[in-house]
């Protein structure tokens, strides 16, 4: 049994339920880690603004709602999953209010040594890779939100790929949340590991649905709760393309942890993109832990209503030669507001370091507020390190310039902030994800704004 302080009680109760269902069950070989995360999470608690990193994104409303389990058999329809997912998969996971979903995925056309399943009975019987990898990366003695998921998740997603092999088609990874009457909680787990001189597209989605038959998206949505951590691990002279889309519903707190290690020569794309959620939050941290290695990492956010998202970053360069791309954008109507925190730390050890971090907002409104806090942290003296942010409006001249070609105000608006987020968007790589995403874009922007809140 686990000693606790009274605020996370409801979740030290869960745990306490699972532990007793589990029976040494269902990755006994984990019980310690899980034990351990679990009293550093009584420990420590929610996140609160009296800590630097969460100075300004408020978790109070999240902490005072008291979420239960979501309801594993509420599951949507394949014709409500099918606008999640774009043509040109070579595989699909989807899980649905934290289980995985067979009827709903397919892992029948991929190449010899990808593996590509869900986590529960993997955990049974544990693989070296699996062992050697899940929970060694994100880090749970500082982070309470990865001791929460590592102490309560039940199920998740498992995508190796050999050494040398290369999975020409994205990858998708389906996270849906059915929107129920009560607050409910999920606790979304994938472990992405390329091995060395391999190659892989993945997509990582969530997403809040209305359970099926019910009223339409966006009307009458239950608050729910998303507490998710990935772990992807590329390995020497390994290239992964990593695409997460966050489509949550208006009411959803929508909580990401994202641990990124480079072997020597691994290159990294990722792409982020947020359209939903109420409050939302990534934390990204990425560390080279070999020479050589380079990383481009990219985000769009669309916000709109009284929405709040918060990317932070962290980019540790810990060995000689590395590169990285930091280029995040928010564009901003309504009463949204953006947080961007990009920290590049550079080790004594990093020699050569070439990285570069570049944050763009675009806002839409007078009330709409972005807080941008791009850092350095350099202790090499071989480097070459940039930052800079930009927050300002649509160039009114460039606004005069359409209208006096002809184009209506609103489309004149609409023109340039497509051309603002596309550039994000027009950089991921899996064409049938962005040609889809550009729909979004548009459909979201009437008259060049965004509509009031997230589907």
């Amino acid at each position: 049994m686990i000693q606790t302080l009274s605020r996370p009680g409801p979740y030290i109760a869960e745990f306490e339920r699972l532990e007793t269902r589990r029976g040494g069950r269902g990755g006994a070989w984990l019980m310690p880690l899980r034990r351990a995360a679990m009293a550093r999470f009584a420990e420590l608690g929610f996140p609160t603004t009296d800590q630097e990193h969460w100075r300004h994104t408020n978790l109070a409303p999240l902490a005072a709602t008291p979420f239960g389990p979501a309801d594993p058999d509420a599951h949507p329809g394949p014709e409500q999953l099918a606008p999640l997912l774009p043509a040109g998969q070579a595989a699909r996971l989807v899980f649905v209010n934290g289980r995985f979903a067979p009827e709903l995925s397919d892992t029948g056309s991929l190449p010899e040594g990808v593996l590509v399943r869900d986590l529960a009975p993997a955990l049974e019987q544990p693989d070296a890779p699996l062992r050697a990898h899940l929970a060694r990366h994100a880090a749970y003695r500082d982070q309470p939100l990865v001791a929460l998921n590592s102490a309560l998740f039940e199920d998740g997603a498992l995508v190796h790929v050999a050494r040398g092999v290369v999975v020409e088609r994205p990858i998708h990874v389906v996270f849906v949340t059915t929107r129920q009457a009560a607050p409910v909680v999920t606790y979304p787990r994938t472990l992405i590991v390329a091995e060395a001189q391999s190659a892989l597209s993945l997509v990582e989605a969530f997403a809040g649905l209305p359970p099926p038959g019910s009223q339409p998206p966006g009307a009458g949505a239950g608050a729910y709760f998303t507490n998710a951590v990935t772990e992807l691990v590329a390995g020497e002279n390994a290239h992964v393309d990593y695409c997460k889309v966050q489509r949550e519903s208006a009411a959803a707190f929508h909580l990401h942890t994202l641990r990124i290690s480079q072997q020597c020569n691994s290159t990294l794309a990722a792409h982020a993109v947020t359209l939903g959620g109420r409050l939302a939050r990534t934390d990204l941290h990425a560390t080279f832990d070999g020479p050589g290695a380079g990383a481009a990492l990219e985000g769009l956010a669309l916000l709109a209503g009284t929405q709040h998202a918060d990317d932070h970053l962290r980019v540790e360069h810990l060995q000689p030669h590395c590169t990285s791309r930091e280029f995040y954008k928010n564009v901003l109507s309504g009463q949204a507001r953006a947080v961007f925190t990009g920290r590049i730390c550079v080790a004594r050890t990093a020699q050569k370091t070439d990285a570069k971090q570049t944050n763009m907002n675009l806002l839409l409104s007078d009330a709409a507020r972005v807080d941008t806090r791009p850092q350095l942290e350099i202790f090499a003296d071989d480097v070459k390190c940039t930052h800079g942010a930009t927050i300002g409006q649509l160039d009114p001249d460039a606004l005069f310039y359409l209208r006096s070609r002809g184009l209506p105000d609103g489309a004149a608006r609409q023109l340039l902030i497509q051309a603002f987020a596309g550039e994000i968007i027009d950089r991921i790589p899996a064409e049938a994800l962005r040609t889809q995403l550009r729909r979004e874009l548009a459909a979201r922007l009437p008259g060049g704004a965004a509509p009031g809140g997230a589907a």
